[in-house]
């Protein structure tokens, strides 16, 4: 999809799962969890954070979607990959995603990526989520993230 800016690529990956949202671009960064609440005038616990660590073996992306308001537990996620894990470094980020970190969406990445999906986005209605820059979001229901994504629906 050579010209395509990674924003495209997520409202197509959006339309092709059927699911109900629309990107939207903020005025000001949505690069961390704090500065998307504030752009937007939710909690910070409403942002999906997209999380690229590295599965040190296989040398292969996983991608964690949890609460802007939770980290991961990093043993309890490579008891789920079944290898040790790692944060992904951002040049591994941006080769195995085509996103850069602040940006990464949960869906529309230029290979497929294994995905788990935090139990706590579960307690919302909607959750927003990165589309593909700093600045781009959307607004979801976490069943539909789940169904766009094939994440696994875990504890992390």
């Amino acid at each position: 999809m050579e010209g395509v800016t990674g924003v495209a690529r997520v409202a197509e990956a959006l339309r092709r799962a059927g699911a109900d949202c629309e990107v939207i671009e903020v005025p000001s960064s949505a690069h961390s969890a704090s500065e998307a609440a504030a752009a937007l005038g939710c909690s910070v616990a409403q942002i999906v954070k997209s999380l690229i660590f590295r599965a040190v073996a296989s040398d292969t992306p996983v991608l964690v979607l949890v609460s802007g308001a939770r980290r991961v537990d990093v043993a309890r996620l490579a008891e789920l990959v079944g290898e040790a894990v790692e944060q992904a470094a951002p040049a591994f980020v941006v080769e195995r995603t085509g996103y850069a970190v602040g940006g990464v969406p949960p869906l529309g990445h230029d290979n497929p990526i294994v995905s788990y999906l935090d139990t706590s986005l579960l307690e919302f209605d909607r959750v927003w989520a990165a589309a593909g820059s700093a600045n781009a979001v959307f607004s979801i229901e976490p069943r539909e993230l789940i169904a766009a994504t094939s994440a696994k629906v875990v504890a992390t």
